[in-house]
């Protein structure tokens, strides 16, 4: 609970798939609590995605039993990009682990804002 660090990517055909994956990961990690990325617009405002991103968050609720907590996503795929790149990873190389460093830029945050809160 003190670093994020990316887990894997899930490749999956359909939702199906996605949750039979999910549900394998969360119990053998002991999961208890999700963090979902929300893709608000960077004006504040919500987007088309953001439907989609509910309907999931509603879906991965039920089917996994575990809170679902919505966090903000905006600028990370940028924030990972830079990070790459001051890393000197290649271009071509980049696209492959973007995401997964996304994810944990998202998860982080949370973990942070969490840690914040329980010392005031």
């Amino acid at each position: 609970g003190l670093i994020a660090s990316p887990y894997k990517t899930i490749n999956y055909k359909d939702k199906v798939e996605l949750i039979e994956e999910l549900k394998t990961i969360i119990e053998s990690e002991s999961i208890t609590k999700l963090i979902l990325g929300f893709p608000k617009n960077m004006n504040n405002t919500l987007g088309v995605r953001v439907e989609e991103t509910l309907e999931f968050k509603e879906m991965l609720e039920r089917r996994m039993g575990l809170p679902v907590v919505l966090w903000d996503e905006r600028l990370t795929t940028m924030e990972s990009e830079r990070i790459l790149m001051a890393g000197g990873v290649r271009r071509e190389n980049r696209k492959d682990i973007i995401d997964q460093l996304a994810a944990s830029i998202i998860l982080q945050s949370y973990m942070d804002s969490e840690r914040k809160e329980e010392e005031e």
